[in-house]
């Protein structure tokens, strides 16, 4: 009887926690944001492979056009970072070149007296280099010259000039947005974070949840018994407000931008991993609901229920937007 009076003292002191607290988020929501990363780009934490931060850092600001963050979207875009990748179209490595543009373009980055396509060595720093290429082909088109850039890179730089700026192909239209809101994703956050609008419902989505049991690979469906794994709880919460979150939690992380510890509202996700110079290592996911805590499901045998957040193996967060998730592939499920 004591254990449960504690228990839902508990209860009520995080609710407190997440009214107050999002009250203060709501507060602060204010004009949106503008194009793509400007000035001086840093990586986000881990959001690149530590095996490939050094690479994309370089090569990144091989010219104007440029920058770290976008580079690392479009190898994110074209491979999720898989050296092996290849595609239906006979596209190669984690750049995602065709044989006929990689014996055009490949260049070797690593000065070792080779071009090989599925080292990312030589990859990396062709994809930045072709980049640069098409960006000196549109240097006179009026518009954002990046834009331009992603656009001669989807439909060839010839229609770019033809049309003026990007051409009015859907395919293309679709791939500039999505790799200049994944750019944002992968840039190092140089001011606060704009609060999210969608917060209070996946809050309120995700509370509705405690006590259920967790199911590894749940997603909340009848055949599920209504359960989730933390992915998919997350997920299912974001849907409710008309996010489309893609299913597992390391994909989940670029999202959107990513506030620091001490920036922290309700809605955010927060991400835990055993390496934390990698994302793509991320193995759980919760919902920060302010105070130091979450929602999330965390394992089998346990229930949906609040946990604090600063443990070793925190590794960042994420404020969702609605951009960021659409850019997002939607594959996969994890624990």
């Amino acid at each position: 009887m004591v254990g449960g009076v504690v228990f839902g003292a508990c209860l009520s002191f995080v609710a407190l926690l997440v009214v107050g607290t999002y009250v203060v988020a709501a507060q602060l929501v204010g004009g949106g944001g503008g194009g793509g990363v400007r000035g001086a780009v840093g990586l986000a934490k881990g959001a690149v492979p530590a095996a490939y931060q050094p690479l994309v850092q370089r090569w990144g600001n091989l010219c104007p056009a440029v920058n770290p963050a976008l580079l690392a979207a479009q190898l994110y875009q074209e491979s999720g970072w898989n050296p092996r990748a290849q595609s239906h179209a006979s596209a190669q490595g984690i750049a995602q070149f065709i044989p006929g543009t990689w014996a055009a373009h490949g260049v070797d980055g690593d000065k070792d007296g080779d071009r090989d396509v599925w080292d990312p060595n030589d990859a990396i720093p062709s994809a930045a280099s072709y980049d640069c290429s098409l960006a000196q082909y549109v240097k006179d088109v009026p518009g954002d010259p990046t834009d331009n850039m992603l656009a001669a890179y989807n439909a060839g730089a010839y229609a770019v000039i033809k049309y003026g700026g990007v051409p009015p192909y859907k395919e293309t239209q679709n791939y500039v947005r999505i790799i200049r809101s994944l750019e944002k994703s992968f840039a190092r956050p140089v001011g606060p974070v704009e609060p999210s609008r969608q917060a209070a419902g996946a809050i309120y989505f995700a509370q509705k949840q405690l006590g259920k049991p967790y199911l590894w690979g749940g997603e909340g469906t009848a055949a599920d018994g209504g359960r989730f794994d933390c992915s998919g709880l997350t997920q299912a919460a974001y849907a409710t407000v008309g996010i489309k979150l893609p299913r597992v939690a390391n994909d989940q992380y670029n999202a959107g931008p990513h506030p620091s510890r001490d920036e922290l509202l309700p809605g955010d996700l927060v991400f835990f991993s055993d390496d934390l110079t990698d994302s793509r290592a991320i193995r759980h996911v919760g919902m920060y609901v302010g105070g130091g805590y979450m929602i999330n499901a965390p394992y089998t045998g346990a229930v949906i229920r609040f946990d604090k957040i600063d443990t070793p193996d925190y590794f960042g967060a994420t404020r969702v937007t609605q951009d960021g998730a659409k850019a997002l592939p939607t594959h996969g499920t994890d624990a």
